[in-house]
């Protein structure tokens, strides 16, 4: 069932206001396949895998083609959560090629400003502009959003609502924009990892693509199949405006 905040922040300390309607990708999952089960086969079968997300944040950026070449060796798709100034108006190709490998697509923001200090015309000017962007080079707009920082309320979900994007949390995080230690970054995200987790990464960052396949090799060894998202959650669909977290 669905986890419902009032009168507190996701997030001690960042002094966001009122929100409701959080909700896990698990619950999501379980929810919708009580209602209207996938066909078997079309999907990963996160009810009986023991599945994770791996997403990147803040991208694309010069490290992301090794990234990919990286996941592709691996046979693993991870969810981009893209950056408009100065990534994907400085490399489309790299977009396109994201999504010709069949990674998932969304959105970070255009300039990484914090939502809830913006006002709703401000906020979709944040967001829509990246959402163009990358229908413009493949075709589809984003789903899903990241809010900087983790930091959302009722507004800023209200906005999302109206602008069909979901919003996505995280549950790992190994802070790798404070380190270069690659080894550091790798027994972060392994030390906090549990099932139905999403995993918070950032290509753009010295130490973090380096620390990638380390990761996905030992998180292989203790049996979980790495997935997007989407996948976490299907059969249930994401609802703009509400929020996922683990």
């Amino acid at each position: 069932m669905l986890t419902l905040v009032a009168g507190a922040c996701l997030f001690a300390g960042t002094g966001c206001s009122t929100l409701h309607g959080v909700t896990s990708p698990r619950s999501a999952r379980e929810e919708a396949t009580a209602t209207e089960p996938a066909p078997k086969g079309e999907r990963p079968d996160c009810d009986v895998l023991k599945c994770v997300a791996l997403t990147f944040d803040g991208g694309p950026s010069k490290p992301t083609p090794r990234l990919l070449d990286i996941l592709k060796q691996k046979k693993v798709h991870a969810t981009f959560f893209l950056q408009g100034k100065g990534h994907t108006d400085t490399y489309p190709e790299t977009v396109r090629r994201m999504a010709r490998e069949g990674h998932e697509i969304a959105n970070h923001t255009w300039s990484h400003k914090v939502l809830t200090e913006l006002d709703p015309k401000a906020m979709a000017a944040e967001m829509t502009p990246v959402q163009e962007e990358v229908r413009r080079i493949t075709g589809h707009a984003p789903r899903l959003m990241r809010p900087p920082q983790g930091r959302t309320d009722d507004k800023v979900s209200a906005v999302m609502k109206k602008l069909g994007l979901a919003q996505i949390l995280w549950s790992v995080t190994a802070k790798d924009y404070e380190t270069t230690d690659t080894a550091l970054i790798e027994r972060r995200v392994l030390d906090q990892t549990d099932r139905d987790g999403i995993i918070l990464l950032h290509d753009r960052y010295k130490g973090t693509v380096p620390a990638v396949p380390g990761i996905i090799d030992e998180l292989h060894e203790r049996g979980y199949t790495i997935v997007t998202v989407s996948q976490l959650m299907a059969p249930a669909s994401p609802q703009p405006g509400r929020v996922y977290r683990p």
